[in-house]
């Protein structure tokens, strides 16, 4: 049995669906994907079924009723994980901003001991390939408050390329998980921080993606610049267990 699973969550993503899903089964080594998405009206699901004819028993697809943000599709997708008991378990994004074959790599970080395994842009640098200069001075000072704030020493802490042990999803509380956007990859990565797992940073390349729509607006950017310090906050009085 694979024990490996890619959770891919899309929302009107047609433009990348097929060559994301072919690129992951390209791969040297074999991964499941599990494709969840939010209603897509532009026909993302129909064609990841269309594509399970041809990926029988690998290739997977959760439809949910509605939009209702990146964390609960991942949520989702982890509860659907670990039901199957999936050793594995990735996030990684529709768009090619993230590698493929950096999957291999992450993988390998975990087999090699790590309890979660981060694709990095920022711990050789900044690796990152068609932003405009004011997103990246965003996203890399978003990461450089989230590590004073939480003073847990990562170096990219809105990463969304990453690789848990089934452990660390089955110890977090997934049901006290808050954040739904931007601010979700942080409490997840703090969660495991405060479990004392072991978290290991991958320097990657991230490039903006080609086709489709970004889905960043605002509002994500001020979830994650309030919520990590009521997260914080809220930390000191339940450990683990909090609620932001």
């Amino acid at each position: 049995m694979i024990d490996r699973l890619v959770i891919i969550p899309t929302f009107n993503e047609i433009e990348n669906i097929e060559a994301i899903i072919k690129a992951v089964f390209n791969l040297k080594k074999e991964f499941h994907v599990l494709i969840v998405d939010d209603n897509s009206p532009d026909g993302t699901a129909d064609k990841v079924r269309e594509l399970q004819k041809t990926f029988p028993e690998k290739l997977f697809l959760e439809v949910r009723k509605e939009k209702a943000g990146l964390g609960t599709a991942y949520i989702h997708g982890f509860k659907w994980a670990i039901e199957r008991k999936y050793d594995f378990i990735f996030e990684m994004d529709a768009d090619f901003s993230h590698t493929p074959s950096d999957l291999i790599r992450l993988h390998q970080a975990c087999v090699d001991g790590a309890d979660l395994a981060i694709g990095s842009r920022y711990i050789k640098g900044v690796n990152v390939v068609n932003w405009p200069l004011h997103r990246v001075l965003l996203s890399y000072g978003a990461s450089f408050y989230v590590k004073i704030i939480t003073r847990m020493m990562v170096h990219d802490p809105t990463a969304g390329f990453i690789c848990y042990k089934r452990r660390v999803l089955e110890t977090i509380d997934l049901s006290a998980v808050h954040f739904v956007g931007y601010a979700f990859q942080i409490e997840m990565k703090f969660r495991a921080h405060l479990n004392k797992f072991k978290i290991v940073e991958v320097p990657i390349v991230f490039t903006d993606r080609v086709l489709g729509k970004s889905k960043m607006n605002s509002s994500i950017f001020r979830e994650a610049i309030f919520g990590v310090v009521k997260m914080k906050w809220m930390s000191f009085f339940r450990k683990n267990k909090f609620k932001a």
